[in-house]
Protein backbone atom coordinates (compact mmCIF):
# COMPACT_ATOMS: atom_id res chain seq x y z
CA UNK A 1 0.00 0.00 0.00
CA UNK A 2 1.42 3.40 -0.94
CA UNK A 3 2.16 5.82 1.85
CA UNK A 4 -0.29 8.74 2.12
CA UNK A 5 0.82 12.23 1.23
CA UNK A 6 1.95 14.45 4.11
CA UNK A 7 -0.84 16.43 5.74
CA UNK A 8 1.18 19.62 5.33
CA UNK A 9 4.53 20.76 4.02
CA UNK A 10 5.69 24.08 5.56
CA UNK A 11 7.43 22.52 8.57
CA UNK A 12 9.67 20.35 6.38
CA UNK A 13 11.94 23.43 6.43
CA UNK A 14 14.84 22.33 8.67
CA UNK A 15 15.35 25.94 9.77
CA UNK A 16 12.40 25.79 12.17
CA UNK A 17 13.17 25.08 15.82
CA UNK A 18 11.47 22.03 17.39
CA UNK A 19 9.23 24.18 19.60
CA UNK A 20 7.91 25.82 16.41
CA UNK A 21 7.55 22.50 14.63
CA UNK A 22 5.29 20.99 17.31
CA UNK A 23 2.87 23.90 16.89
CA UNK A 24 2.81 24.05 13.09
CA UNK A 25 3.27 20.43 12.12
CA UNK A 26 0.55 18.20 10.67
CA UNK A 27 -1.85 20.98 9.66
CA UNK A 28 -3.91 21.07 6.44
CA UNK A 29 -2.59 22.81 3.35
CA UNK A 30 -2.91 26.60 3.48
CA UNK A 31 -5.64 27.41 0.99
CA UNK A 32 -8.51 29.86 1.32
CA UNK A 33 -11.28 28.44 3.45
CA UNK A 34 -9.22 25.53 4.80
CA UNK A 35 -9.43 24.48 8.42
CA UNK A 36 -6.52 25.40 10.66
CA UNK A 37 -6.74 21.97 12.32
CA UNK A 38 -7.15 18.64 10.51
CA UNK A 39 -10.65 17.18 10.70
CA UNK A 40 -11.49 13.97 12.54
CA UNK A 41 -12.06 11.42 9.77
CA UNK A 42 -14.41 8.73 11.05
CA UNK A 43 -14.68 6.63 7.91
CA UNK A 44 -13.78 2.95 8.18
CA UNK A 45 -13.60 2.33 4.43
CA UNK A 46 -12.51 4.34 1.38
CA UNK A 47 -13.06 4.36 -2.37
CA UNK A 48 -10.48 2.10 -4.05
CA UNK A 49 -11.61 0.75 -7.41
CA UNK A 50 -8.12 -0.08 -8.68
CA UNK A 51 -5.11 -1.90 -7.21
CA UNK A 52 -5.76 -1.87 -3.48
CA UNK A 53 -2.05 -2.07 -2.64
CA UNK A 54 -1.41 1.19 -4.50
CA UNK A 55 -4.30 3.07 -2.93
CA UNK A 56 -3.30 5.48 -0.14
CA UNK A 57 -6.43 4.53 1.82
CA UNK A 58 -8.67 1.50 1.39
CA UNK A 59 -9.68 0.21 4.82
CA UNK A 60 -9.04 1.80 8.19
CA UNK A 61 -7.25 -1.19 9.68
CA UNK A 62 -4.40 -0.52 7.22
CA UNK A 63 -4.33 3.28 7.05
CA UNK A 64 -6.69 6.19 7.51
CA UNK A 65 -6.41 9.96 7.09
CA UNK A 66 -7.33 10.15 10.77
CA UNK A 67 -3.76 8.98 11.56
CA UNK A 68 -1.79 10.74 8.84
CA UNK A 69 -1.24 14.19 10.43
CA UNK A 70 -0.01 12.75 13.73
CA UNK A 71 2.19 10.12 12.05
CA UNK A 72 3.72 12.74 9.78
CA UNK A 73 4.30 15.05 12.75
CA UNK A 74 6.01 12.44 14.88
CA UNK A 75 8.20 11.31 12.00
CA UNK A 76 9.41 14.86 11.49
CA UNK A 77 10.01 15.45 15.19
CA UNK A 78 12.11 12.28 15.43
CA UNK A 79 14.12 13.30 12.33
CA UNK A 80 12.89 10.26 10.43
CA UNK A 81 12.62 10.18 6.65
CA UNK A 82 9.27 8.38 6.93
CA UNK A 83 6.04 9.03 8.84
CA UNK A 84 5.63 7.26 12.15
CA UNK A 85 3.12 4.48 12.85
CA UNK A 86 0.51 5.06 15.53
CA UNK A 87 -0.69 2.07 17.60
CA UNK A 88 -3.60 1.51 19.95
CA UNK A 89 -1.33 1.62 23.01
CA UNK A 90 2.29 1.98 23.97
CA UNK A 91 2.44 -1.73 24.76
CA UNK A 92 1.02 -2.56 21.32
CA UNK A 93 3.84 -0.55 19.77
CA UNK A 94 6.44 -2.20 22.03
CA UNK A 95 5.13 -5.69 21.28
CA UNK A 96 5.15 -5.04 17.53
CA UNK A 97 8.82 -4.03 17.66
CA UNK A 98 9.81 -6.96 19.88
CA UNK A 99 8.08 -9.31 17.44
CA UNK A 100 10.83 -8.46 14.93
CA UNK A 101 13.35 -10.52 16.94
CA UNK A 102 13.92 -13.71 14.91
CA UNK A 103 13.54 -17.25 16.19
CA UNK A 104 16.88 -18.39 17.58
CA UNK A 105 17.98 -14.79 18.09
CA UNK A 106 18.38 -12.74 21.26
CA UNK A 107 16.62 -9.71 22.70
CA UNK A 108 18.89 -7.74 25.05
CA UNK A 109 16.81 -5.43 27.25
CA UNK A 110 17.49 -3.28 30.33
CA UNK A 111 16.77 -4.86 33.69
CA UNK A 112 14.99 -1.66 34.68
CA UNK A 113 12.77 -1.32 31.64
CA UNK A 114 9.09 -0.44 31.76
CA UNK A 115 7.55 -3.52 33.36
CA UNK A 116 5.04 -3.94 30.51
CA UNK A 117 7.92 -4.16 28.04
CA UNK A 118 9.65 -6.82 30.16
CA UNK A 119 6.46 -8.86 30.52
CA UNK A 120 5.69 -8.63 26.81
CA UNK A 121 9.27 -9.56 25.91
CA UNK A 122 9.09 -12.65 28.09
CA UNK A 123 5.83 -13.80 26.52
CA UNK A 124 6.91 -13.16 22.93
CA UNK A 125 10.30 -14.81 23.53
CA UNK A 126 8.54 -17.98 24.66
CA UNK A 127 6.20 -17.95 21.68
CA UNK A 128 8.79 -17.09 19.02
CA UNK A 129 11.64 -19.08 20.52
CA UNK A 130 14.29 -16.42 21.04
CA UNK A 131 16.48 -15.73 24.06
CA UNK A 132 15.84 -12.88 26.46
CA UNK A 133 18.81 -11.30 28.26
CA UNK A 134 18.54 -8.46 30.78
CA UNK A 135 21.41 -6.05 31.35
CA UNK A 136 22.37 -2.92 33.25
CA UNK A 137 21.96 -0.57 30.29
CA UNK A 138 24.21 2.05 31.94
CA UNK A 139 27.12 -0.45 32.01
CA UNK A 140 28.35 -0.13 28.43
CA UNK A 141 30.98 -2.86 28.73
CA UNK A 142 28.45 -5.33 30.14
CA UNK A 143 26.01 -4.60 27.31
CA UNK A 144 28.73 -5.09 24.67
CA UNK A 145 29.71 -8.38 26.33
CA UNK A 146 26.08 -9.50 26.12
CA UNK A 147 26.00 -8.53 22.43
CA UNK A 148 29.13 -10.58 21.80
CA UNK A 149 27.79 -13.62 23.60
CA UNK A 150 24.44 -13.44 21.81
CA UNK A 151 26.14 -12.96 18.45
CA UNK A 152 28.30 -16.04 18.91
CA UNK A 153 25.29 -18.09 19.96
CA UNK A 154 23.30 -17.07 16.87
CA UNK A 155 26.01 -17.42 14.24
CA UNK A 156 25.15 -19.90 11.50
CA UNK A 157 21.68 -20.83 12.74
CA UNK A 158 19.93 -20.56 9.35
CA UNK A 159 20.45 -23.85 7.43
CA UNK A 160 21.43 -23.76 3.76
CA UNK A 161 18.09 -25.05 2.47
CA UNK A 162 15.78 -23.22 4.87
CA UNK A 163 13.66 -20.13 4.24
CA UNK A 164 12.26 -18.23 7.22
CA UNK A 165 9.30 -16.04 6.29
CA UNK A 166 7.67 -13.38 8.41
CA UNK A 167 3.99 -12.90 9.07
CA UNK A 168 2.47 -10.55 6.53
CA UNK A 169 2.57 -12.76 3.44
CA UNK A 170 -1.20 -13.09 3.70
CA UNK A 171 -1.69 -9.40 3.03
CA UNK A 172 0.87 -8.81 0.35
CA UNK A 173 3.79 -7.57 2.43
CA UNK A 174 6.76 -9.89 2.97
CA UNK A 175 10.12 -9.84 4.69
CA UNK A 176 12.18 -13.01 4.95
CA UNK A 177 15.60 -14.51 5.46
CA UNK A 178 16.35 -16.77 2.52
CA UNK A 179 18.57 -19.81 2.08
CA UNK A 180 22.20 -19.18 2.82
CA UNK A 181 21.68 -15.89 4.67
CA UNK A 182 23.16 -15.52 8.15
CA UNK A 183 20.50 -15.36 10.84
CA UNK A 184 20.06 -11.96 12.47
CA UNK A 185 21.45 -12.15 16.00
CA UNK A 186 18.52 -10.15 17.33
CA UNK A 187 17.80 -6.78 18.88
CA UNK A 188 19.20 -4.42 21.49
CA UNK A 189 16.42 -2.63 23.33
CA UNK A 190 17.47 0.63 24.96
CA UNK A 191 15.37 2.57 27.43
CA UNK A 192 17.01 5.81 28.50
CA UNK A 193 16.48 7.23 31.03
CA UNK A 194 15.19 3.96 32.45
CA UNK A 195 11.95 3.47 34.33
CA UNK A 196 12.04 3.92 37.30
CA UNK A 197 15.78 4.03 38.12
CA UNK A 198 16.62 6.81 35.63
CA UNK A 199 19.81 5.17 34.40
CA UNK A 200 21.21 6.81 31.26
CA UNK A 201 22.59 4.65 28.45
CA UNK A 202 25.48 5.68 26.21
CA UNK A 203 23.29 5.51 23.11
CA UNK A 204 25.93 6.32 20.44
CA UNK A 205 28.37 3.74 21.83
CA UNK A 206 25.75 1.03 22.23
CA UNK A 207 24.15 1.56 18.83
CA UNK A 208 27.55 1.45 17.13
CA UNK A 209 28.51 -1.75 18.95
CA UNK A 210 25.15 -3.39 18.21
CA UNK A 211 25.23 -2.52 14.53
CA UNK A 212 28.79 -3.79 14.19
CA UNK A 213 27.45 -7.14 15.39
CA UNK A 214 24.36 -7.13 13.16
CA UNK A 215 21.76 -6.28 15.83
CA UNK A 216 18.77 -4.04 15.34
CA UNK A 217 18.58 -1.20 17.87
CA UNK A 218 15.30 0.07 19.29
CA UNK A 219 15.04 2.96 21.74
CA UNK A 220 12.09 3.72 24.00
CA UNK A 221 12.05 7.53 23.93
CA UNK A 222 8.97 8.05 26.10
CA UNK A 223 10.70 9.80 29.02
CA UNK A 224 12.83 12.11 26.87
CA UNK A 225 10.44 12.88 23.98
CA UNK A 226 11.84 13.98 20.61
CA UNK A 227 12.38 17.47 22.01
CA UNK A 228 15.08 16.21 24.39
CA UNK A 229 16.50 13.27 22.44
CA UNK A 230 16.34 11.99 18.85
CA UNK A 231 17.68 8.41 18.94
CA UNK A 232 17.70 7.99 15.15
CA UNK A 233 20.36 10.70 15.06
CA UNK A 234 22.34 8.67 17.61
CA UNK A 235 22.29 5.54 15.45
CA UNK A 236 19.08 3.74 16.45
CA UNK A 237 16.97 1.87 13.88
CA UNK A 238 13.60 2.22 15.63
CA UNK A 239 12.12 4.64 18.17
CA UNK A 240 9.15 3.70 20.35
CA UNK A 241 6.80 5.99 22.30
CA UNK A 242 3.98 5.62 24.73
CA UNK A 243 1.98 8.50 23.24
CA UNK A 244 -0.23 8.32 26.32
CA UNK A 245 2.50 10.11 28.25
CA UNK A 246 4.22 13.35 27.23
CA UNK A 247 3.23 13.50 23.57
CA UNK A 248 -0.52 13.59 24.24
CA UNK A 249 0.15 15.06 27.66
CA UNK A 250 -3.27 15.27 29.30
CA UNK A 251 -3.90 11.77 30.71
CA UNK A 252 -6.92 11.30 28.45
CA UNK A 253 -5.80 8.89 25.70
CA UNK A 254 -4.05 5.52 25.46
CA UNK A 255 -1.83 5.33 22.37
CA UNK A 256 1.61 4.24 21.20
CA UNK A 257 3.82 4.92 18.21
CA UNK A 258 6.87 3.63 16.34
CA UNK A 259 9.23 5.63 14.12
CA UNK A 260 11.92 4.44 11.71
CA UNK A 261 13.71 5.67 8.58
CA UNK A 262 13.90 2.14 7.16
CA UNK A 263 11.34 1.31 4.46
CA UNK A 264 11.61 -2.42 5.15
CA UNK A 265 11.26 -2.08 8.92
CA UNK A 266 8.31 0.27 8.57
CA UNK A 267 6.69 -2.21 6.19
CA UNK A 268 7.15 -5.07 8.67
CA UNK A 269 5.79 -2.99 11.53
CA UNK A 270 2.87 -1.81 9.41
CA UNK A 271 2.10 -5.45 8.65
CA UNK A 272 2.29 -6.35 12.33
CA UNK A 273 -0.13 -3.55 13.19
CA UNK A 274 -2.52 -4.48 10.38
CA UNK A 275 -2.49 -8.23 11.02
CA UNK A 276 -2.72 -8.03 14.82
CA UNK A 277 -5.25 -5.19 14.82
CA UNK A 278 -3.33 -2.96 17.22
CA UNK A 279 -4.89 0.15 15.73
CA UNK A 280 -5.91 3.49 17.19
CA UNK A 281 -9.24 5.31 17.20
CA UNK A 282 -9.55 8.49 15.12
CA UNK A 283 -10.63 10.68 18.01
CA UNK A 284 -7.78 9.52 20.25
CA UNK A 285 -5.20 10.31 17.57
CA UNK A 286 -6.76 13.73 17.01
CA UNK A 287 -6.47 14.41 20.76
CA UNK A 288 -2.83 13.30 20.68
CA UNK A 289 -2.06 15.75 17.88
CA UNK A 290 -3.80 18.51 19.80
CA UNK A 291 -1.75 17.63 22.87
CA UNK A 292 1.45 17.64 20.83
CA UNK A 293 0.95 21.35 20.10
CA UNK A 294 1.81 22.27 23.69
CA UNK A 295 4.59 19.72 24.25
CA UNK A 296 7.37 22.33 24.30
CA UNK A 297 5.74 24.64 26.83
CA UNK A 298 4.55 21.76 29.02
CA UNK A 299 7.97 20.14 29.04
CA UNK A 300 9.78 23.41 29.71
CA UNK A 301 7.65 24.10 32.79
CA UNK A 302 7.73 20.53 34.07
CA UNK A 303 11.52 20.30 33.65
CA UNK A 304 12.08 23.57 35.46
CA UNK A 305 9.94 22.33 38.36
CA UNK A 306 11.69 18.95 38.38
CA UNK A 307 15.18 20.44 38.57
CA UNK A 308 14.38 22.46 41.70
CA UNK A 309 12.43 19.66 43.37
CA UNK A 310 15.26 17.18 42.71
CA UNK A 311 17.79 19.57 44.25
CA UNK A 312 15.61 20.03 47.34
CA UNK A 313 15.01 16.30 47.68
CA UNK A 314 18.75 15.61 47.44
CA UNK A 315 19.27 17.92 50.44
CA UNK A 316 16.38 16.59 52.52
CA UNK A 317 17.32 14.53 55.61
CA UNK A 318 14.52 12.00 55.07
CA UNK A 319 15.74 11.11 51.59
CA UNK A 320 18.31 8.32 51.21
CA UNK A 321 19.02 8.87 47.49
CA UNK A 322 17.71 11.06 44.69
CA UNK A 323 17.99 10.05 41.04
CA UNK A 324 17.60 12.77 38.41
CA UNK A 325 19.98 13.27 35.47
CA UNK A 326 19.94 17.02 36.02
CA UNK A 327 21.78 16.69 39.34
CA UNK A 328 25.54 17.19 38.80
CA UNK A 329 26.37 14.20 41.01
CA UNK A 330 23.87 11.85 39.35
CA UNK A 331 25.59 8.86 37.66
CA UNK A 332 23.88 9.68 34.37
CA UNK A 333 24.50 13.44 34.38
CA UNK A 334 27.49 13.55 32.02
CA UNK A 335 25.88 11.24 29.43
CA UNK A 336 22.56 13.05 29.58
CA UNK A 337 24.34 16.37 29.14
CA UNK A 338 26.14 15.03 26.06
CA UNK A 339 23.24 13.37 24.23
CA UNK A 340 20.08 15.08 25.49
CA UNK A 341 18.72 18.62 25.21
CA UNK A 342 17.38 18.54 28.77
CA UNK A 343 16.90 16.19 31.69
CA UNK A 344 13.16 15.54 31.64
CA UNK A 345 10.59 15.75 34.38
CA UNK A 346 10.77 12.35 36.08
CA UNK A 347 12.46 12.03 39.49
CA UNK A 348 13.02 8.92 41.60
CA UNK A 349 13.97 9.14 45.24
CA UNK A 350 14.35 6.57 47.98
CA UNK A 351 13.33 6.74 51.62
CA UNK A 352 14.22 4.30 54.38
CA UNK A 353 11.36 1.81 54.14
CA UNK A 354 8.40 0.73 52.04
CA UNK A 355 6.03 1.84 54.80
CA UNK A 356 7.56 5.30 54.81
CA UNK A 357 7.22 5.55 51.02
CA UNK A 358 3.60 4.44 51.16
CA UNK A 359 2.86 6.95 53.91
CA UNK A 360 4.33 9.78 51.83
CA UNK A 361 2.25 8.84 48.78
CA UNK A 362 -0.86 8.76 50.97
CA UNK A 363 -0.10 12.03 52.75
CA UNK A 364 0.14 14.32 49.71
CA UNK A 365 -2.82 16.54 48.84
CA UNK A 366 -1.72 18.21 45.59
CA UNK A 367 0.33 15.41 44.05
CA UNK A 368 -1.90 12.60 42.74
CA UNK A 369 -1.08 8.99 43.73
CA UNK A 370 -1.25 7.29 40.32
CA UNK A 371 0.80 5.04 38.07
CA UNK A 372 1.14 6.94 34.80
CA UNK A 373 3.32 9.94 33.91
CA UNK A 374 3.79 12.79 31.48
CA UNK A 375 0.53 14.66 32.02
CA UNK A 376 0.10 18.25 33.15
CA UNK A 377 -0.66 17.06 36.69
CA UNK A 378 2.03 15.88 39.12
CA UNK A 379 1.89 12.18 40.04
CA UNK A 380 3.54 10.14 42.81
CA UNK A 381 3.82 6.43 43.48
CA UNK A 382 5.86 3.79 45.29
CA UNK A 383 7.05 1.60 42.45
CA UNK A 384 7.51 -1.69 44.31
CA UNK A 385 3.77 -1.80 45.02
CA UNK A 386 3.66 -3.40 41.54
CA UNK A 387 4.36 -7.15 41.98
CA UNK A 388 6.15 -7.28 38.61
CA UNK A 389 8.63 -4.50 39.44
CA UNK A 390 12.21 -5.92 39.47
CA UNK A 391 13.57 -6.82 42.90
CA UNK A 392 16.54 -4.52 42.23
CA UNK A 393 14.22 -1.52 42.58
CA UNK A 394 14.43 -0.39 46.24
CA UNK A 395 11.34 -1.01 48.36
CA UNK A 396 11.35 2.62 49.44
CA UNK A 397 11.68 4.10 45.94
CA UNK A 398 9.15 6.77 44.96
CA UNK A 399 8.76 7.92 41.36
CA UNK A 400 7.57 11.45 40.67
CA UNK A 401 6.13 12.68 37.40
CA UNK A 402 6.48 16.42 37.86
CA UNK A 403 3.75 18.49 36.26
CA UNK A 404 3.20 22.14 35.50
CA UNK A 405 1.62 23.36 38.74
CA UNK A 406 3.15 26.14 40.81
CA UNK A 407 6.57 25.05 42.07
CA UNK A 408 6.12 26.36 45.60
CA UNK A 409 2.78 24.60 45.97
CA UNK A 410 4.26 21.32 44.76
CA UNK A 411 7.23 21.51 47.12
CA UNK A 412 5.15 22.56 50.13
CA UNK A 413 2.88 19.56 49.65
CA UNK A 414 5.77 17.12 49.18
CA UNK A 415 7.77 18.55 52.06
CA UNK A 416 4.79 18.20 54.40
CA UNK A 417 4.37 14.58 53.32
CA UNK A 418 8.07 13.89 53.92
CA UNK A 419 7.68 15.22 57.44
Amino acid sequence: MTQPEPASSPTRNPGFAPDTVVVEIGRPQRVDGASVNPPIDLSSTFVSAGDILNSPYAYARFDTPAWTPFEEALGQLEHASLPGLVFGSGLAAISAVISLVPAGGTLIIPTHSYQGALASAEQIAGRQNFDLVTVDIADTEAVIAALDEAGHATAGQVPEEETVASAGDADGWTASATAGEAASPGMLWIETPTNPMLEVADVPALTAAAKDRGFLVSVDNTFATPLLQTPLDLGADIVVHSVTKYLAGHSDVVLGAVVTSSDSLREELHTERSMRGGIAGPFEVWLALRGLRTLAVRLDRAQANAQVIAERLAAHPAVVETRYPGLPNDPGHARASAQMNGFGAIISFTVATADKATAIAEAVRLWTPATSLGGVESLIERRRRHPSEPATVPEGLIRLSVGIENLDDLWADLEAALA
